[in-house]
């Protein structure tokens, strides 16, 4: 017996060894970090929801503050919006007592950027408060903002590059689309989603960008 399995080892040892590099090549190749956000529906489904949007000239940011959006709020514990999202948008993401995000790493997908700081990576709301003010929020209940601002059900909040959500600003999508082409897709499909769910309105220029961009998913 000893002489069979002395006779084994080495190939026994070959398999450990293939089975171990196939298990690093494996973690080389997949994503540092992977957004979590909630799939948005289908591009199908989002035309389907397009077409019942009411189209119509934007509204007013008369009165518009983000006060008026309360956020980040506590979600449990010590945890607000903003550290929930980090840590679900994040890999590897450790928080200290008081929930802030001391380590990880966060992939941007609007950008393909990944960072290792949590600093340099904003909570994007996918509608814009501001966007949302002018679309039919103005005539909303505090609560009802507050909701909307901390939306962790729906495709409305990502951990994005600050600086590309700075650019991003309040723009819809008629003028602003994530410059990393390939999530453009899932980037309509989510506006439309937080829009349709959330009964905002459309202007004419914003549904023809989004339209544009549906066609080709």
């Amino acid at each position: 017996m000893s002489g069979v399995y002395a006779r084994h080892m080495p190939r026994i040892a070959v398999l450990a060894a293939s089975a171990a590099l196939a298990s690093a090549t494996t973690l080389l190749s997949a994503p540092t970090a992977q957004a979590a956000m909630p799939t948005p529906v289908s591009a199908a489904t989002a035309r389907t929801y397009l077409s019942q949007l009411t189209v119509q000239a934007e509204g007013s940011s008369s009165g518009y503050s983000r006060d008026k959006f309360p956020h980040w709020i506590t979600q449990s514990g010590a945890c607000n919006t903003r550290e929930v999202v980090l840590k679900r948008d994040g890999s590897n993401v450790q928080q200290d007592s008081s929930c802030a995000a001391v380590s990880g790493s966060w992939y941007s997908e609007y950008d393909g950027a990944t960072w290792s700081a949590a600093s340099d990576v904003d909570i994007d709301h996918m509608v814009p408060l501001s966007e949302a003010w002018k679309s039919g929020a103005s005539g909303w209940t505090t609560a009802q903002r507050q909701s909307f601002a901390n939306d962790l059900t729906r495709p409305q909040l990502i951990a994005v590059t600050d600086n590309v959500n700075q650019s991003k600003s309040d723009q819809d999508p008629s003028t602003w689309l994530p410059p990393r082409t390939s999530y453009r897709c899932t980037y309509v499909r989510a506006w439309v989603q937080v829009k349709y769910y959330y009964k905002l309105t459309v202007d004419s220029a914003e549904k023809s960008a989004i339209s544009s961009v549906l066609n080709g998913c």
